[in-house]
């Protein structure tokens, strides 16, 4: 397996799990644009653009740091065509630039209702309509084009649903992209994924949220991994799957999973939502 000489688009890979991913892939001397909205530190997150950019010319790849707040179509649509311009093209699209807001109704302003559903629906949404023509061209130059979505199984049990409305339907919005567009583009030859994660993932996001314990929860490195299996798939046969992490390992004989735990032995994980 390789991803050496594909051209990559990342959304919100500034840090987490858009960066881990783009690591494992710059490895292989892939290119790649980290199209974020982080160009100047950030008081309390990790991580711009431009230290992305620097950590992945550092494990081999070609990086193209990209300001780019997925609210603006504009800046997508710009975005979309530095990089294409810059690399010749596009093989693979991250979707993985994602708000969230783990509120009940009541408790939950317009002001961040509105910001989940503009960056993950709307922001993926028209991410991937730009990025697709792109991905035609690379399916028929044979390169094997990917979306990958991070985003969970669809389910309509009312559990996902009830302590936290909005974001379920918007993180939910980024799955029906996948659902939808699967189909869509399926004669192009153009596999549209999603992957989530069994357990919690270590983030900077995550450590903004009360009450998680990070000693419970895995790396992006896991997710990273898989990614990296699924990335490497054929796109002609593999597409509409809602992909599991630890499930995609498993496929290529990978079951000792303790090297992605945060405490190595940790035995009792905090599950992450959306997965029985």
């Amino acid at each position: 397996m390789s991803l050496a000489g594909k051209k990559i688009f990342v959304t919100g890979g500034s840090r987490g799990i858009g960066l881990a991913i783009a690591l494992k892939a710059a490895r292989d001397g892939a290119m790649i644009a980290i199209a974020a909205k982080t160009s100047d530190p950030h008081p309390k997150l990790p991580g711009t653009i431009h230290t992305a950019a620097q950590e992945i010319i550092a494990a081999g790849g070609k990086a193209l740091p990209i300001q780019c707040d997925l609210r603006d179509e504009n800046q997508i649509t710009e975005a979309v065509e530095k990089a294409a311009s810059e690399f010749g093209g596009l093989d693979i699209l991250i979707n993985n630039a994602s708000a969230i807001n783990l509120t009940s109704t009541l408790a939950t302003p317009a002001k961040r209702f509105d910001l989940m559903f503009d960056v993950n629906v709307r922001g993926t949404f028209l991410t991937s309509q730009a990025v697709i023509p792109h991905l035609q061209e690379s399916s028929r130059q044979g390169r094997n084009p990917h979306i990958l979505t991070l985003s969970p199984p669809l389910s309509m049990k009312a559990k996902w649903f009830k302590n936290h409305v909005a974001y379920t339907m918007a993180k939910y919005g980024m799955s029906m992209c996948v659902l939808g567009m699967s189909e869509e583009f399926k004669r192009d030859k153009i596999a549209i994924n999603a992957l989530w994660p069994r357990t919690a993932i270590d983030t900077a996001a995550l450590q903004m949220i009360p009450g998680v314990d990070t000693a419970a929860c895995r790396t992006p490195e896991i997710l990273a991994d898989a990614a990296y299996v699924i990335l490497n798939r054929s796109s002609s046969d593999c597409s509409g799957n809602f992909f599991v992490d630890d499930e995609v390992l498993a496929s290529e004989g990978i079951t000792d999973l303790d090297k992605y735990a945060v405490v190595p032995g940790t035995k009792d994980f905090l599950l992450d939502f959306f997965l029985d």
